[in-house]
């Protein structure tokens, strides 16, 4: 016979409400994130003030409200956009072009708008053709004309075609260059010169040469036409060095706007009875505002508090540069600063840090351990620096192979594998052995 009854019990646990996933949210933020979230509740919430700051760039300026001149150069890392768009820098060159009808000016400009953002030629001529109705070789003609437009090697078909316009236009192209571009692209892809070599029956130092020079052409030439707009990075915060010789750390002005309530709401506030339903209105809005100044705050503090711990712990770096870089974990950051791990995770995403010795990801101060011959360790970074100057230095003719280079640090005092190697090699960019030798 089954028996019910009735019992307390009592439990603790964390209710996520919304002005929990507000903080959390915030904290996370970048700065550019955080800037557009606040004009969405500006634009939402009457009560809110936002202050922002200008940041000036050579005379131009990017903001809203104008309280003081912002110091760009510790500031920001930018990366400009072209003036014009791949398609429009065609047009112009097609509208240099006299003698041209009406149908020959309409091919040409089908195919411009039919390029892809590589700057190859996203569809078949013959295909063209059909659409516009034109024949063939109207549009092959049309095809020529844009292919001798700027940049060289545009509206290819593909790469072996890209290759040879830039040639072409070069004016150095002979029959083995353009053998090794028609029939070696991938032998030259994987540095198999001698293979090359003995399939033209040429010499491996001519060989060297022409694959030199078309690893110096543009096999994408119209990626250099983007229609992103202008990209910032805006710095979180700034360390300084004093006179002393000790770090401060301040958040930036840009990356962490002022916002307040409006007094004329507060006012209002004040003055409207009780009932009233547009005081519970901005009652309502006046909270919302106050819990956001709240997040803020809070996020300026756990900021604060993990960047001042990432400088404490990496004091070394900050003096002496990459070498000094020690391994650190979220975790040891959690312990010292007394936040949780995760918080720590939110703190550090997409935040930069402007140092004296340049623009920095948080994330960069945390690297993995590799032990030491004397039983101390040493950071990733060191060790990637270290591989780094090793491959530069080499000689091409003879160059290292991964097992080798591990030696060479194990001899050094840095224990690291053959694979480990490897994958701090591809990660900078490094070819293999087998593909950086040059005969």
């Amino acid at each position: 016979m089954n028996q019910f009854s009735l019992k307390q019990e009592q439990k603790l646990k964390l209710t996520m409400t919304p002005e929990l996933r507000q903080a959390i949210q915030i904290l996370q933020y970048s700065s550019e994130e955080l800037i557009s979230y606040l004009r969405e509740q500006t634009n939402e919430n009457p009560v809110i003030d936002l202050q922002e700051y200008y940041i000036y760039i050579d005379g131009e300026s990017w903001g809203n409200l104008k309280p003081k001149r912002a110091n760009t150069k510790e500031m920001l890392d930018w990366v400009a956009k072209p003036s014009n768009t791949l398609y429009e820098h065609l047009k112009s060159q097609l509208g240099l072009v006299c003698g041209l009808t009406c149908i020959q000016r309409k091919t040409a400009l089908y195919l411009i708008g039919n390029l892809d953002e590589k700057g190859y030629l996203a569809t078949d001529p013959l295909e063209v053709a059909g659409l516009i109705g034109v024949n063939l070789a109207e549009v092959l003609a049309m095809l020529a004309l844009v292919q001798s437009f700027e940049p060289a090697g545009i509206a290819a078909r593909n790469l072996e075609e890209c290759i040879l316009l830039q040639l072409q236009r070069s004016g150095t192209v002979d029959e083995l260059a353009i053998a090794m571009a028609q029939r070696h692209l991938a032998d030259l892809a994987a540095n198999r010169l001698q293979r090359i070599a003995d399939a033209l029956g040429a010499d491996i130092s001519e060989v060297q040469q022409i694959s030199d020079r078309i690893r110096r052409l543009n096999p994408f030439p119209g990626a250099a036409f983007t229609q992103d707009e202008y990209r910032y990075i805006i710095a979180d915060i700034t360390v300084e060095r004093s006179s002393s010789g000790e770090y401060r750390v301040r958040l930036s002005d840009i990356g962490s706007p002022q916002v307040s309530v409006n007094p004329y709401y507060r006012q209002m506030l004040q003055a409207l009875p009780k009932q009233e339903e547009a005081r519970q209105f901005i009652h309502a809005k006046y909270s919302n505002a106050c819990w956001l100044i709240k997040s803020l705050e809070q996020r300026r503090q756990t900021l604060t508090r993990v960047a001042e711990a990432i400088v404490a712990m990496q004091h070394d770096f900050f003096d002496g540069g990459i070498h000094g870089l020690k391994p650190l974990t979220q975790k040891e950051i959690a312990e010292s600063t007394g936040l949780h791990e995760s918080t720590i995770s939110r703190a550090v995403n997409n935040k930069y840090m402007q140092t004296p010795r340049g623009l920095f990801e948080l994330k960069y101060f945390f690297t993995s351990a590799l032990a030491t011959a004397n039983g101390e360790t040493s950071s990733s970074e060191s060790a990637k620096k270290r591989i780094r100057q090793v491959i530069d230095e080499e000689d091409k003719r003879k160059p290292l192979a991964d097992q080798t280079i591990a030696e060479m640090l194990a001899k050094e005092g840095l224990e690291i594998s053959r694979r480990t190697v490897a994958k701090y090699r591809e990660e900078m960019r490094y070819l293999s052995s087998a593909k950086r030798k040059r005969f």
